[in-house]
């Protein structure tokens, strides 16, 4: 199987000191092609490991699927690299006899870079795709300081940042701040397809009561994987894109951004957020938090 981390030689030079040579771990970064039904449907850089995951999430990402009895198998196919090893760099999605893919999936492009994950979608009008489940009936709520809270918990799990410093990260937790499923990758797309396909493969969709924590910015695409999964709150350390929040507006989700420390900042929806005396009586969905002005600051590494 592919390593998820490689070794290099590298030099470090410091201002103090003379060169050094030494070994360091980088994420590991290969292509994987995904194949319907035998045929190529497309082609995305990935740190390899927990593939499946990632293609179930891919599907559900692109409307293709959102049941597990959709997806009857997955599979990798022989492939070998120059030294004669299996690659583990194509796997096989079998569906459900009579899914029909919608057309936005026909008209995806063959290759997806690690930083994209509707760079292949073949227009503007394909971008925003319907979610099948409603996230305005998700009366979730969590209380402001668990909400804080999860970055760190994030933080605290991500091991393969720990050895190269070099991926990002999503995390599914509940609303008591129980972590149910961190998945990591170079790619942020990636790492929440991760966890929307381990959600798929695991019979949870829709994600209802769940927040999805993401380690680096919240773009327009991962609020779009989010509620396709039927999650109802999105959290990330760093900013929103304006799309984004247009978006999970008009979605029903809350979506927060540059959470850490003990500040955040709520972008639409967040009655489903209790601070002061809601969240310590734990009635009513929540009130609406204000943090004062927007906190721009550096976010956390990951």
């Amino acid at each position: 199987m592919n390593r998820v981390t490689q070794r290099r030689r590298i030099t470090t030079f410091r201002s103090t000191a003379d060169p050094r040579r030494r070994e360091d771990a980088l994420a590991g970064e290969e292509p994987l092609e995904i194949r319907l039904g035998g045929s190529a449907f497309t082609v995305t850089m990935r740190t390899p490991g927990d593939d499946f995951d990632l293609v179930a999430g891919f599907l559900v990402s692109e409307g293709v699927v959102w049941e597990p009895g959709q997806l009857p198998s997955l599979r990798y196919c022989a492939g070998v690299d120059e030294s004669g090893r299996q690659t583990f760099n194509v796997v096989e999605a079998q569906l459900r006899p009579g899914t029909v893919l919608p057309d936005t999936a026909l008209e995806r492009h063959v290759y997806t870079s690690s930083s994209c994950g509707i760079c292949g979608t073949a227009s503007i009008d394909a971008v925003r795709k319907s979610s099948r489940f409603d996230l305005r009936a998700d009366t979730a709520g969590v209380d402001l300081e668990v909400l804080l809270g999860l970055p760190d918990r994030l933080r605290e799990s991500q091991k393969l940042f720990d050895r190269t410093g070099g991926v990002h990260a999503a995390g599914l937790f509940t609303a008591g701040g129980e972590l149910l499923c961190l998945r990591e990758d170079v790619g942020r797309h990636n790492a929440v397809d991760k966890v929307v396909g381990w959600a798929l493969r695991e019979g949870r969709l829709p994600l209802a009561g769940t927040i999805l924590q993401v380690s680096g910015r919240a773009s327009f695409e991962l609020v779009q994987k989010a509620q396709l999964a039927g999650i109802p709150i999105l959290a990330a350390v760093s900013a929103p894109s304006s799309l984004a929040a247009d978006l999970a507006d008009d979605a029903g989700m809350t979506l927060v951004g540059f959470s850490r420390g003990s500040s955040l900042n709520c972008y639409s929806h967040p009655e489903r957020i209790r601070a002061g005396s809601a969240a310590d009586t734990g009635t009513g969905a929540g009130a609406a938090v204000d943090t004062g002005p927007a906190d721009r600051s550096v976010p956390a590494a990951g």
